[in-house]
């Protein structure tokens, strides 16, 4: 039987969320928290929150986008921070760096400076022991291997000194002078080294002429270093006068040579015939012999410029370090 649209009936159906308007007032609390919290708190695109669908107000939106003030000086603040740490990082690198450069300098040139007493040392021993020793030269009475050892051993000695306290103590002016010192020395040893090369010829032949002229001063008074040179040589080289044995007799004014000629010594055995004296020329066995050995006169020098070039580095490279310290704490 058909009920008619107009009967009542004494059931109601319960309302559901989908027949009643749940929708929140204008203005209401969820709209205003909407508004704080919009995107928050699992917020969707659509405006809902907690279940609810509310519409983002313009506070919302405005802070989707902006950012507040602080946050530029905090991000500035912590840029500077950071470069402030980095540089400090850098500075204690540095400084590191130059403590370490500054004791290697230290032994270095205390080494430098121990061969320098050593080598003068040994020149003062053969001064007051074996007089002008090694003296060849008459031109150059001075050139001897004690003045020689004395010089050398000197000037070591006053750069490895300055190199010493410059490092140490950490003087610009007393490393500036050290570098100064050392280069000069080392463009020194350049030149003549380059000059040598270049005039071989020419110093061969005055260096044989010299050394004739100095036999004429063997065995007399007060030329006791150039006698004892002459004799080591020939006994030790088994050689006999500059270019031949023939040099002697101009000294003798006689066929006679020193009895380090001999090839058993003997009292007097330079009267004997020249069958027992030797025959080669000392100038061209010398030369021969340091030929030979050229691979250690090689090894000599490289390992005397590699100390130099070294201590320039390390003075330049201390002194470099120190005017940008100076300079960045002005």
């Amino acid at each position: 039987m058909r009920r008619s649209s107009t009967d009542e009936s004494t059931y109601h159906r319960s309302p559901s969320l989908d027949s009643k308007d749940y929708s929140l007032p204008k203005g209401g609390a969820f709209r205003r928290y909407s508004s704080l919290y919009g995107g928050q708190f699992g917020a969707s695109a659509g405006g809902s929150f907690f279940g609810f669908h509310t519409n983002p107000g313009p506070k919302a939106t405005k802070s989707k986008y902006t950012s507040p003030k602080g946050n530029k000086y905090v991000v500035f603040y912590l840029d500077l921070s950071f470069i402030f740490l980095l540089e400090l990082k850098r500075c204690r690198m540095a400084q590191n760096c130059l403590h370490c450069m500054k004791y290697l300098m230290f032994v270095f040139n205390l080494l430098f400076w121990l061969g320098g007493c050593g080598i003068l040392g040994v020149g003062i021993w053969l001064a007051v022991t074996q007089g002008h020793f090694a003296t060849l030269s008459s031109s150059f009475p001075s050139l001897s291997a004690a003045n020689i050892l004395i010089a050398t051993g000197t000037i070591v000695m006053i750069v490895g000194f300055l190199g010493c306290i410059g490092a140490i103590k950490e003087n610009k002016y007393l490393l500036l002078s050290f570098f100064i010192l050392l280069l000069i020395i080392f463009l020194l040893e350049l030149i003549v080294v380059t000059l040598f090369f270049i005039y071989t010829d020419k110093i061969d032949r005055y260096a044989q002429q010299d050394l004739k002229k100095g036999l004429h001063l063997y065995g007399t008074d007060g030329n006791i270093g150039l006698t004892n040179a002459w004799s080591i040589i020939q006994t030790d080289f088994r050689c006999c006068g500059v270019a031949n044995y023939t040099d002697w007799f101009e000294v003798y004014n006689a066929t006679r040579v020193p009895d380090s000629c001999c090839l058993e010594f003997s009292e007097n055995c330079g009267l004997h015939s020249p069958g027992t004296w030797w025959k080669s020329p000392c100038y061209e066995t010398v030369k021969i012999w340091l030929h030979e050995n050229l691979l250690a006169v090689g090894i000599f020098g490289l390992c005397t410029v590699l100390v130099q070039i070294l201590g320039l580095t390390f003075a330049m490279t201390m002194y470099c370090q120190m005017a940008k310290t100076d300079t960045y704490y002005a």
